[in-house]
């Protein structure tokens, strides 16, 4: 081999050096008797050439030549200004942590969040980061990762055991979009493999996903819940792209066809000729649907005919803890149904696992025309699963319903008769028949 080929492969150094002359290596000069007395030392020109040439393996292995762009200088901390102070906070949050971890790589990072919410970029950006402090990253999708093992099985370049063994063994891993995947036993092996071996070897692994922990294989989400070894992130936002979305981020929720129903266009009905008694319940409402929008906590239960106020106090409610930056879940109960049963489809793209957890399991839930549902043993189970974990929980709740209690489910019932946890405020005003306020266009 020629001495331009030894330099193209890092094999001698830069010939226009002027410590080793291009030889690549140096001898130091040092003391008889010194531990490296004789030793010759790569010279930093040739380090410099070998570095090179690692960060360009790792771009070509990992595609993070078009990541460049994705850096800690390029990510916002604050996220858009339209943004809530707790999606702020917790993007903030996120930011902060993944720009420790890039600093000292150890133990095990895990970034959940919805898609558009920057877990990518913030993972990009930890490989960025290491990578120009030299230190040796992959960065993958776990469909590429997959795929670069397929690769081997025609490839002449290299094997199958050299690209795995370059994958498990990788200082620093980044796994993006976990989950992602097709989930064949040959794809769960081999993940499970190079998971399970940087688990016992306490190995740097950063992974991003927008499932549940529940919603993965049961190996890796022992190891994922091993607190010991592994920081998990969830960044609380909505998708980036679609910033208008904020007072409303989630596909099952319902809230901006309500958007015009607020405390400040809430009609008190003052001017109507209603008995004054019928009035107070209509004020009391008002005034604990206030009280529970500021700070929630328990269950708040609206009854009354229809027309009479109940949804516009409970879309009120989530209104305003959006506009607080908080994600309620406002659904109508034949929708939520609805939207269950759609998982059932072969071709849904969310599973009715992971659909039922992110109704039962909302930081604000606003259940509106609980009744109007088609009763059937499974729409009974399903709500009586749902309330079930709500009550135990304790999660906040907010139900407005038309129907007499005795008519409900007995055991929905029992729930929403525990004055412990819940208040229930029936309101006897007669249904309103006024002019609607228009809502805005937007």
């Amino acid at each position: 081999m020629s001495n331009s080929d030894d330099r193209k492969t890092g094999r001698l150094g830069d010939p226009d050096c002027k410590i080793c002359g291009g030889v690549g290596y140096i001898r130091l000069e040092l003391p008889v008797g010194h531990p490296d007395f004789g030793r010759v030392q790569v010279c930093s020109c040739r380090q410099e050439t070998i570095r090179s040439r690692i960060r360009e393996q790792l771009f070509s292995l990992s595609h993070l030549d078009q990541l460049q762009e994705m850096t800690f200088d390029t990510f916002d901390p604050r996220g858009s200004q339209l943004l809530g102070d707790q999606h702020q906070a917790s993007i903030e949050y996120a930011f902060q942590t993944a720009q420790k971890f890039a600093e000292n790589p150890a133990g095990w990072l895990l970034i959940h969040g919805r898609y558009g919410v920057g877990k990518t970029h913030l993972a990009a950006a930890i490989a960025n980061a290491c990578v120009n402090r030299d230190i040796p990253t992959i960065f993958l999708t776990v469909p590429d990762l997959l795929d670069s093992l397929r690769y081997t099985f025609s490839a002449k370049d290299t094997t199958f055991e050299e690209r795995f063994e370059q994958i498990r063994q990788a200082p620093l891993l980044i796994l993006d979009d976990f989950g992602t995947q097709n989930t064949t036993d040959w794809a769960r092996e081999k993940l499970f493999q190079i998971l399970n071996y940087r688990y016992i070897n306490h190995l740097p692994l950063v992974i991003t996903t927008n499932l549940l922990l529940d919603e993965l294989e049961g190996r890796i989400r022992s190891r994922l819940c091993d607190t010991s070894l592994v920081q998990q992130i969830f960044i609380n936002a909505p998708d980036h792209r679609r910033p208008q979305e904020t007072l409303d981020h989630h596909e099952l929720s319902s809230l901006s066809l309500h958007s015009h129903q607020t405390f400040g266009t809430f009609n008190m009905r003052t001017g109507e000729k209603i008995d004054q008694k019928d009035l107070h319940t209509l004020e009391d409402a008002f005034k604990t649907a206030r009280q529970f929008a500021e700070s929630p906590s328990g269950w708040l239960i609206l009854t009354g005919t229809f027309g009479c106020g109940k949804t516009h106090l409970a879309a009120a409610i989530a209104n305003y803890r959006a506009s607080e930056g908080f994600s309620p879940m406002f659904i109508v109960i034949p929708d939520l149904l609805d939207h269950l049963r759609s998982t059932f489809n072969p071709n849904s793209e969310i599973s009715y696992d992971r659909r039922f957890e992110e109704v039962r399991s909302a930081r604000l839930l606003v259940l509106d025309d609980l009744g109007t549902q088609a009763t059937s043993p499974w729409v009974r189970e399903k709500l009586y699963q749902l309330f079930n974990h709500r009550y135990n929980a304790q999660l906040p709740t907010v139900i407005t319903t038309s129907e007499r209690f005795e008519d409900l489910d007995p055991r929905l019932r029992s729930r929403m008769q525990d004055f412990s946890l819940c208040q229930v405020h029936p309101i006897n005003v007669p249904s309103y028949r006024g002019t609607r306020p228009q809502r805005k266009k937007r």
